[in-house]
C-alpha cells in the first residue's frame, strides 16, 4: 500500500501487489510450467489457469495493472521456453517453424541457434510464432484481460 497525494488536502490510498507476492506467483508459475512432471501442455495450462484465476481474483482490487501485464508476459515467455525445449532437435525446430510460416532464412538462423532457452523464448521469431492467439487457442486465460474484466465490475 502506498499513499498518493494530490494538490488538494485529501490523501488517496493506492493498493499495490508487493514484490514478494509477485515472486511467490512466479515460483508457483515455474512449478506449474516445469517439464519434469510429465504433464501434457493441455494439463499444464489447465493447472496454470486454475492458479492464475484465483491469484487474479484475490489481487483484482489492487490498482496495478502493470503487475498483471508483466506477469502475463512472463508466463507466456515461460511457456514458449517449454515449447522450445520440447522441440529439442534442430530438425524438429526447423519443421515446426516452417509449419508456423516463418521464412526459410529465419528458420535456419533460429533452429540452429546456440542461445539459451530463455533467450530464444524472448526472440521476435518465437514471439510472433507462439503469440497470444496461439496460447488462447490452447486454452490459456490471459491474466491481464481477466484483471481488466474484474477491475471494471
Amino acid at each position: 500500500m502506498r499513499q498518493s497525494y494530490s494538490n488538494s488536502a485529501e490523501v488517496t490510498l493506492v493498493f499495490t501487489v508487493s514484490t514478494r507476492k509477485v515472486a511467490i506467483a512466479k515460483d508457483k508459475g515455474r512449478e506449474l510450467t516445469t517439464r519434469s512432471k510429465g504433464w501434457s501442455i493441455a494439463h499444464r495450462l489447465y493447472r496454470l489457469n486454475q492458479y492464475l484465476t484465483g491469484w487474479c481474483g484475490y489481487f483484482a482490487l489492487m490498482d496495478t495493472q502493470s503487475v498483471f501485464h508483466e506477469l502475463d508476459k512472463w508466463i507466456r515467455r515461460r511457456l514458449r521456453m517449454g515449447v522450445w525445449k520440447d522441440w529439442k532437435l534442430s530438425k524438429t525446430r526447423k519443421r515446426k517453424l516452417v509449419g508456423f510460416g516463418v521464412p526459410r532464412g529465419k528458420v535456419y538462423e533460429w533452429a540452429y541457434s546456440r542461445k539459451s532457452y530463455w533467450r530464444i523464448s524472448g526472440s521476435p521469431i518465437l514471439k510472433k510464432t507462439l503469440d497470444n492467439s496461439y496460447w488462447n487457442r490452447l486454452g490459456l486465460c490471459s491474466l491481464y484481460q481477466r484483471y481488466q474484466y474484474l477491475h471494471q465490475s
